[in-house]
């Protein structure tokens, strides 16, 4: 298992991990992620949309789905059960329970697919990924004094990780255009409302 200061220390003298991420390879068998890449063929995909636009990568949502057009969240079909042993395993990775764990997000990047610049909703507190298929570069900044800080990670197959503390509320994160078919599921949690 390979920890995120050990790989992240690879890419020059930016900062090691930022601080509250976590990264962990093989957290799922092989034959789990083949059982979850099978059950995907069965799923209602649609193009993300953002405020109009659509992007080149195609998602599901499960518990809950945030709405960009209406800036809202809204309530969607259950998590279904055959992501129940995954969801299972994310919330052991992240030290969370189950329970906790209410958004599911599937997302399918397709060759030249990506992900630009962004922190995740505040509605969310801790997220949590899983690689699936391809390993894709996960890459961080944040600016600081005027200058970006820059740091950036190989997520493999059957790989998680964690964004929470100031890796997911002061770093922004995201994907540069992959080259083979890939599938990250991501859960979340909701921030505690005051």
């Amino acid at each position: 298992m390979i920890c995120a200061h050990d790989q992240l220390g690879l890419f020059g003298s930016g900062p090691s991990a930022p601080e509250g991420f976590r990264y962990a390879t093989d957290v799922l068998p092989p034959a789990l992620e083949t059982e979850l890449l099978r059950r995907f063929e069965e799923l209602p995909f649609r193009e993300f949309e953002f405020h109009g636009y659509l992007g080149k990568r195609r998602v599901v949502s499960f518990g809950w789905r945030y709405d960009f057009s209406e800036s809202e969240l809204q309530k969607v079909d259950d998590i279904p059960p055959f992501l129940f042993p995954l969801r299972q395993r994310a919330a052991e990775f992240a030290g969370l329970s189950r329970a906790d764990l209410q958004h599911a997000l599937i997302t399918e990047y397709g060759p030249g697919a990506a992900i630009g610049w962004h922190r995740d909703k505040a509605v969310f507190d801790e997220v949590v990924g899983i690689s699936l298929l391809s390993a894709c570069r996960f890459r961080f900044r944040r600016r600081v004094a005027g200058k970006w800080q820059r740091a950036a990670i190989m997520a493999e197959p059957r790989s998680a990780y964690l964004l929470a503390g100031a890796s997911r509320t002061e770093w922004e994160h995201s994907i540069p255009a992959v080259e083979q078919l890939r599938y990250s599921i991501t859960f979340r949690n909701f921030r505690p409302r005051t």
